[in-house]
Order: structure tokens, then sequence, then C-alpha cells
């Protein structure tokens, strides 16, 4: 894009964006220089981030194997960032064609760019709109043109809620999504967790907290208390290697900084 272009979608190349970030920690092209230069200060504070965004992304596609297996034909992606290669609906599309993807994000990038890769493909799309903000998601146009919400649907929460501090009330925020689902749906989450974390933990941590996205880490039992309403199913909230694993789990899955869960709305 040129300059011109930044500036008509309110792009800010000024200051680090996690989901350019997390492009840049999972080996993506779509993030600046700005967001390399923060994301390598993350790598040497946590020289095992990529590992761990691997790991958060391998948990994604079993979640989202676990929903279809369940039934689940619609998808909403809550601050999903770019949908770079194993996304939602890389991996729900290659079970049924069928499936309808929505991701949700405010950052123009991962917009415009999502916009890009999912220009061919009718049955995912992008919505540009505050998630925190749910009347404006789960109303617009674009979601309720994909999305029948009288029926099944996996909302997926993946390295989100903990860039919402307790002040922006999470559970309310969680519970409003959780009140517009049918019987029979899902939800998705992981989060970074503060249990039994290292010293670079804490050092990563603490840079995201000087950054325009402070991070939130939570225990067992404080994710617990955000998904109150839904069945948590087994194996409960576990280190995001933990959960379901396909290929087994690594000596110390504690390393992996984050807690995974799948909940279910009765």
């Amino acid at each position: 894009m040129s300059e011109d272009e930044y500036a008509r979608r309110g792009i800010d190349l000024d200051k680090p964006n996690p989901a350019r970030v997390y492009d840049y920690i999972l080996g993506g092209r779509l993030n600046y220089a700005v967001d390399r230069m923060f994301a390598d200060q993350v790598l040497a504070a946590q020289p095992n981030a990529r590992e761990r965004a691997q790991l958060n992304r391998q948990w994604l596609r079993r979640a989202i194997r676990f929903g279809m297996d369940q039934g689940i034909r619609q998808f909403l992606d809550i601050g999903s960032g770019m949908p770079t290669v194993g996304h939602v609906h890389e991996v729900a599309h290659a079970i049924d064609p069928t499936a309808r993807v929505v991701y949700v994000d405010n950052e123009p990038v991962a917009v415009a760019h999502s916009e890009i890769v999912l220009e061919d493909n009718e049955n995912a799309v992008m919505v540009h709109a505050d998630a925190e903000v749910p009347d404006d998601v789960l109303e617009h146009e674009t979601t309720e043109m994909m999305l029948d919400l009288d029926q099944p649907v996996m909302v997926v929460m993946a390295l989100f809620v903990h860039f919402i501090p307790d002040e922006r009330d999470p559970a309310r925020l969680i519970a409003a999504y959780r009140d517009a689902l049918a019987p029979g749906s899902y939800l998705a989450m992981s989060s970074a967790t503060p249990e039994q974390q290292t010293d670079g933990t804490a050092r990563a941590v603490a840079m995201y907290q000087k950054s325009a996205n402070p991070v939130t880490p939570r225990t067992a039992d404080e994710l617990r208390a955000l998904v109150d309403g839904f069945e948590i199913l087994d194996p409960g909230i576990v280190f995001i290697p933990e959960w379901r694993p396909e290929d087994g789990v690594p000596e110390n899955p504690a390393e992996c900084g984050g807690l995974a869960l799948v909940a279910r709305k009765n």
C-alpha cells in the first residue's frame, strides 16, 4: 500500500499492533518494522515465543475440528487478526467447504489483508468492528448475512481476552456473546496465564504493559469466572498443549504460557 492508502485506512505504523506482532512471530509477512522491533524484544525476553504461538495455533485447529465433529458449521472468530495459513476457515473448509466463518477485528491492516485473502471465498468474510461492542459485531450486516444465530455457532477467542483488563469487564462482554447464541453453541478460548511461569514470561508481559495493548494474564479460576453460564468440557481449563492433544504433550506444558478451554451453551 502507498502512504496515502495507509492514511485512508487509518493504519498506524508508529505503534506495534498485537495482530501484526503475532503474525511476525508466527513467521508471517503481514507486519511492519515497528511490529518486528517490538516482537524481537519480546523474543529476546521470551525465546520460545514462536513455539508458544505455534502451540496456540495448533490448539485452535484442534478446537475447530472438535466443533466440526459436533456438527458446528458456523464460526465467529473474535479478534481474529490476519487469517494466515491454518486459520479457522482453512481448517473448517477442509472438512466441509460450506461451513461459514466470520472473522472480526478492528485493526485496519488485519481487515485490509483479510479482505484480500478472502476475496474469492464466499463462505469466509471479515467484519471490521470493535469486538468489545457485541451489538456492532452481531448486528453487522455481514454477520447477519453469514450467520444464523438461531442455530449453533462456535465463538473463537484465541489469545483475545487477555487484552481486555478487568476494568473493561470481560465477563460482561463474554456474557453478551453467550446470550446471543443458540443452545448447543460453543466457546473456544485461550489466554496468557501467570500460572507456573518463568521470569522470562514476566519480562515479556511487562513489555506489553508499556505498549498500547497491555496484557492481563489470568489463572484457571479467573478464566472459569469469565465463562459463567457455559459448561466447560473435558479436559477442563488446561495448558494449551494439554487440550485434547493429537501428537503428545511437551514435557513441561506450562512453558506454552497459556491456558485453553472449550465450553458449551446448553
